[in-house]
């Protein structure tokens, strides 16, 4: 997006000079995936902001991948959040880069098969995400991880070198939805699917690693019967937490934060400004834990001394 087509309030700034808390333990964050109901991780990244606390590695699934490599490319949460509603808040908006972001021509459109019901998530990624994210993980100010499903190789498969928005592309690439991304030799699928958590990516790398869980699962909120694409989608989130409870059972993050997000669809993107009133709570939770976590730090530190 052209930067005259923003309003002012809404342009990304240059990477925030946060204030970094002094000496003391260290903070690895993993952002988990979720479509809409991951816009809750900008609070979270706008309580590390107002405590200074600035991550030593990052990882993510999905949404949680991107909302990571903005974190890494130094964008503040209030960056992001002004990105993000200047953009989605505005369906004319959205259905204009969305448009963007069509094949060029009947030949890209049949390159890969007719399939009118998938979007190339690689191209709607470049007509949504900030100017701030950079093309390659090497200009990021963050070691990032980043998760996508390796689809012909039963396995998951980690990105944190080379091109970053092939990268960000396979991990959001929901199935039905988006098309799979190519990219070394592999059809990769959303990150979610095989690792929609990914703390145990973070293991070693920080004294505390803070998890953020927005997967949610389905929900009873009408009358009306789940169409196949909720079903779809219901049934792969139900998978997810599945696979989050079975590594919750072997190893556990010290901080796990689930914002209450139930109560919207993985594409409820257009409701921004609910999403974000309601699931505004998990910031001061956020701050809490990080609180009692540096505070048990601190104590062990203590009693070793002694």
């Amino acid at each position: 997006m052209d930067a005259q087509q923003v309003p002012a309030e809404a342009r990304s700034s240059p990477p925030a000079r946060r204030p970094v808390r002094g000496a003391g333990p260290t903070v690895a964050v993993a952002f988990g995936g979720g479509g809409a109901r991951g816009l809750a991780h900008i609070h979270v990244i706008e309580a590390l902001d107002e405590m200074g606390i600035r991550p030593v590695a990052i990882a993510g699934s999905s949404i949680g991948a991107i909302m990571g490599a903005c974190l890494a490319a130094g964008m503040s949460g209030r960056d992001m959040q002004l990105h993000a509603r200047s953009v989605l808040r505005n369906r004319a908006e959205v259905l204009a880069r969305v448009w963007k972001s069509r094949p060029y021509n009947l030949s890209q459109m049949l390159s890969d098969g007719m399939r009118m019901t998938q979007f190339d998530i690689e191209r709607i990624l470049k007509a949504f995400l900030p100017a701030a994210v950079p093309a390659t993980f090497e200009e990021l100010g963050i070691p990032l991880q980043v998760t996508a499903t390796d689809y012909y190789g039963h396995a998951l498969a980690v990105f944190e070198s080379g091109d970053l928005y092939t990268a960000l592309a396979a991990s959001a690439a929901i199935p039905t939805i988006f098309r799979p991304v190519r990219r070394d030799g592999k059809l990769l699928i959303d990150g979610g699917i095989y690792n929609p958590v990914p703390f145990d990516l973070l293991e070693g790398k920080a004294d505390i690693v803070m998890a953020v869980d927005v997967v949610g699962g389905p929900t009873h909120n009408s009358r009306k019967r789940p169409s196949a694409l909720d079903l779809i989608i219901g049934s792969t989130q139900l998978m997810m937490m599945s696979i989050t409870a079975m590594k919750l059972k072997t190893k556990r993050p010290e901080i796990l934060l689930r914002p209450p997000v139930l109560g919207f669809r993985v594409l409820d993107f257009l409701k921004i400004e609910t999403v974000m009133a309601e699931t505004a709570s998990i910031k001061d939770e956020a701050k809490r834990a990080l609180d009692a976590a540096f505070e048990t730090r601190a104590g062990r530190s203590a009693l070793r001394l002694d």
